[in-house]
């Protein structure tokens, strides 16, 4: 079942559901606008001229540098991770599940490529894999609501909490 504006304002009042910081007008009809902030991570020069990057052997950490900045330009093509304000905190029984915003990706953004999943129990900010799809190079700035997330209950609580089992939701 999946949380209404109703559901959610009720979860956040009994503490269930924690997003902070947060203001009230960034719940929608069944999910929660989450703003970009200014934390960024773009390829390294050396993966982008060789052409080919072997994943087995190279992490995320490893291939990208990281810059803090108001405002970014995504060249038509170009991808980069960023990261929300909001830290998400959810109970081992309920899981969260990020979307881009219709106004953004009618204009060619996409903030997920496929790691939408928040997982049950997880206690962090959200990674976007950001990627202009358009073909005008497009400017993101810190604040921007550019992603939401939608809530939906897990039958049975989790065993494996993700703010204790996930390797990078532990260092966030």
């Amino acid at each position: 079942m999946f949380l209404s504006d109703k559901d959610i304002k009720k979860w956040m009042k009994e503490g269930k559901l924690r997003i902070r910081p947060f203001k009230k007008g960034q719940i929608g009809p069944a999910s929660v606008d989450l703003t970009l902030d200014n934390k960024f991570w773009f390829f390294k020069e050396k993966y982008i001229e060789g052409g080919m990057v072997d994943l087995s052997k190279v992490s995320f950490r490893d291939a990208m540098k990281k810059m803090k900045a108001k405002k970014i330009m995504l060249l038509p093509g170009e991808m980069c991770l960023g990261i929300t304000k909001e830290k998400i905190t959810l109970p081992n029984n309920l899981m969260g599940r990020l979307e881009g915003r219709s106004k953004y990706a009618r204009m060619g953004l996409a903030v997920h490529i496929t790691s939408a999943v928040v997982q049950p129990g997880s206690d962090n900010h959200q990674v976007l894999e950001i990627r202009n799809n358009a073909p005008f190079s497009i400017i993101l700035k810190e604040g921007m609501r550019i992603s939401q997330v939608v809530f939906s209950e897990v039958r049975t609580p989790t065993s494996k909490p993700y703010r204790k089992v996930g390797k990078t939701a532990v260092k966030q």
